[in-house]
């Protein structure tokens, strides 16, 4: 065993289903079949207004603007399309001011430029459709590679996996961020792309590049998602260290260190700070790190660890209670030392406790951790998978099952009330009339309100309890082959 698989930062020692052509053409067509769930659920709801007043809204105005400014003029200067009112394109009322007006009568967005470089081709030939398509494209992409990761990577059946990806992808938060103009979904690719290098079974000049990608790409689409490209980076650096290959543990440090300082120049060029809020509205009073908060109470935000699962609007529960079981995957993980797959969801969970300015706002509920939820899912996919004994494990199965299918409903009742204009993707959600969504609302937390403390408590117990549950049933499963037939005549042998 090398060091690295010691680790943990490597595949499970169990071993990769086998690589038969069967097998390959298999799991090829259910990470299909996932892809083409993801793209048609987020497709589907291209055609719910982001507001009543607008297709695309709030921050997806400035992304969209900026991608026709690149697409157009080859620049992030958005002047000329804010003084031509190119939103007209997508909405009914003019945008909120986001930017700074500058000396030059320049504006910049203040967000990061990889998604609407990403976006520019699209959005040029196609307007904000062609970009809300482009996302549902990736999303679809980022939904095959989940299947892919949890089979290639950690053995877990085709079917099952495939399965699972396709629900929770199908379903929100990620179905709607995969047609939402934000780079939420882009960067959660990223990240579970670089989960799929970091834990590539054979150490490879491929694999390192991937992963260095990866990890420089995150902050250009957005400086929030630093944490876990940070904490991506030095596994990869830990890994290369432990199998002996320190050479390109130094070289792989040396182009993140010359990535990182590209990073800051480029923005202090552009943007005039550290950071693309230097060019905001908003930041030029409090300063751009005001983002955080101007005096943050960390002590009261770590209510959001249980909060961003399941508050009464904007937790992951409400929308899809299949994600209730990601606490009792988490503590299996654990438990069963998949490093590679626990702290990316962990950096960026205490990244949307801590570091967010909030977890309610002007967007979709989830927001804040769409960007590790494809690694979650995994991770989830992992614990089903290893539940034992074999009763427990088919409880679970059908828990999950049931959960899903009442997220699949939910999201369903979303759609068409959005058609019919009841509701938005960003107003009125939470007034949607689905059955299962209206009989989890008074059990949930509502962290906006006064009195929460008592319901949070509760949901803190529930929580430890399912992370016992987890902890509990988490076992090592052996993927070996089968033994060789015993033979007529073995088998009439006393022993």
């Amino acid at each position: 065993m090398t060091a690295a698989a010691a680790l943990r930062l490597d595949a499970p020692t169990e071993g990769e289903p086998e690589g038969d052509a069967t097998g390959r053409r298999r799991l090829t067509t259910v990470c299909l079949l996932a892809a083409a769930a993801a793209l048609l659920a987020s497709t589907a709801g291209i055609a719910v207004r982001a507001t009543y007043g607008a297709h695309v809204a709030v921050d997806e105005t400035q992304y969209v603007l900026t991608a026709v400014s690149l697409w157009e003029d080859h620049d992030l200067d958005i002047s000329d399309e804010l003084a031509e009112e190119r939103w007209r394109d997508f909405a009914d009322v003019p945008p909120p001011v986001q930017t700074e007006v500058r000396a030059d009568g320049e504006q910049i967005s203040p967000h990061d430029p990889l998604l609407p470089l990403l976006l520019a081709a699209p959005t040029g030939l196609f307007g904000w459709i062609g970009a809300k398509v482009a996302l549902a494209l990736l999303a679809g992409c980022t939904a095959a590679l989940t299947v892919w990761v949890a089979v290639r990577r950690f053995a877990v059946p085709v079917g099952l996996a495939g399965a699972g990806t396709a629900v929770l992808a199908a379903t929100p938060p990620l179905s709607v961020y995969g047609q939402q103009i934000y780079p939420e979904l882009p960067a959660a690719l990223a990240v579970l792309t670089g989960v799929a290098a970091l834990t590539a079974r054979t150490p490879s000049r491929r694999a390192d590049a991937v992963l260095v990608a990866a990890v420089v790409a995150l902050p250009w689409l957005g400086v929030k998602y630093l944490p876990v490209a940070a904490m991506l980076a030095l596994a990869g650096l830990v890994r290369a260290h432990r199998s002996g290959r320190n050479r390109t543990a130094v070289a792989t440090a040396a182009v993140l260190a010359a990535a990182g300082a590209g990073y800051l120049l480029v923005h202090r060029l552009v943007w005039g700070g550290w950071t693309v809020y230097a060019s905001g509205d908003h930041f030029q009073s409090a300063g751009e790190l005001s983002v955080v908060g101007v005096s943050p109470d960390y002590a009261g935000r770590t209510v959001r660890l249980v909060g961003l699962l399941v508050d009464r609007e904007f937790g992951l529960v409400a929308w899809q209670p299949a994600w209730l079981l990601l606490v009792p995957a988490t503590a299996a993980l654990v438990r069963l030392r998949h490093w590679a797959l626990v702290l990316p969801v962990a950096v960026g969970w205490a990244t949307a406790t801590w570091l967010a300015l909030t977890m309610h706002g002007f967007w979709w509920p989830g927001r804040q951790v769409v960007v590790v939820l494809p690694v979650a899912i995994v991770g989830l996919l992992v614990w089903l998978d290893r539940t034992r004994p074999l009763r427990a494990r088919r409880w679970v199965l059908a828990t999950g099952a049931a959960l899903g299918a009442a997220g699949l409903a939910t999201y369903t009742v979303l759609l068409v009330e959005g058609w019919r204009r009841g509701i938005t993707w960003v107003v009125d959600f939470a007034t949607v009339r689905a059955p299962t969504y209206r009989a989890l609302r008074p059990v949930l937390p509502d962290y906006r309100a006064d009195d929460v403390l008592g319901a949070h408590l509760i949901w803190v117990l529930a929580v430890l309890g399912l992370a016992c549950l987890g902890w509990l049933t988490a076992a090592r499963v052996s993927r070996h082959r089968p033994a060789p037939a015993v033979s007529h005549q073995e088998k009439e042998i006393p022993r």
